[in-house]
């Protein structure tokens, strides 16, 4: 373990920097994270814990204005991101023209702002970070540092930042006319709804 928050944020971003993957804590799980602007990188994030290509990855970002330079923002997703954010909440959203290829889908992005100063501190050192549990496809997600990196033994960096809270973030797509859960963590639809329906 790295014995300066500094140190740790310079030691992954180096590591990020050169196209490495990295794993690192966040407030729900440990995760597996590469430069979101570095298509080989992804891939390796892929390749390292067997993850289908079809399933893609979400993007953490430092702050709402990193998020913009990635999707579209409509009105649900700066009210869901007022509310929420930093926090467990990805939202699914129209591409933006200007992201990189090697995020999200040819159409669509998941944008996550995580309440944790760690990763919150890497994304504004180096951009954002495509990120997905740090576990084998179809395990358990890590909460803990050595559960990582018993599953994903060849990752060249590993942050240990104490144990994670264990719960994934719920998932909303708002690229229709109505948001739609995708995955209910720990913050609740019925929460989703009430911020949404201030649209009006």
């Amino acid at each position: 373990m790295f014995r300066e928050f500094d140190e740790a944020v310079a030691a992954a971003a180096t590591e990020l920097g050169r196209g490495g993957i990295v794993i690192i804590p966040t407030d729900t799980v440990y995760g597996l994270a590469a430069l979101a602007s570095d298509g080989a990188a992804v891939e390796a994030v892929f390749a390292a814990k067997n993850r289908p290509a079809d399933r893609r990855v979400a993007v953490l970002v430092a702050d709402t204005a990193q998020a913009e330079s990635l999707v579209r923002p409509s009105t649900e997703f700066e009210l869901l991101a007022e509310r929420f954010w930093p926090g467990p909440l990805t939202m699914v959203a129209p591409r933006s023209p200007e992201a990189p290829r090697a995020a999200g889908d040819r159409a669509t992005i998941g944008v996550r702002c995580p309440n944790h100063r760690f990763v919150v501190e890497v994304c504004r050192t180096v951009g954002p970070l495509a990120t997905t549990s740090a576990n084998s496809h179809g395990e358990a997600s890590a909460t803990q540092a050595a559960e990582a990196s018993l599953m994903l033994p060849e990752v060249p960096l590993l942050i240990d930042g104490g144990p994670c809270r264990g719960m994934a973030s719920t998932v909303v797509d708002l690229c229709g006319h109505q948001p739609v859960v995708l995955r209910e963590g720990s913050i609740t639809e019925r929460e989703i709804t009430a911020v949404v329906d201030r649209r009006s």
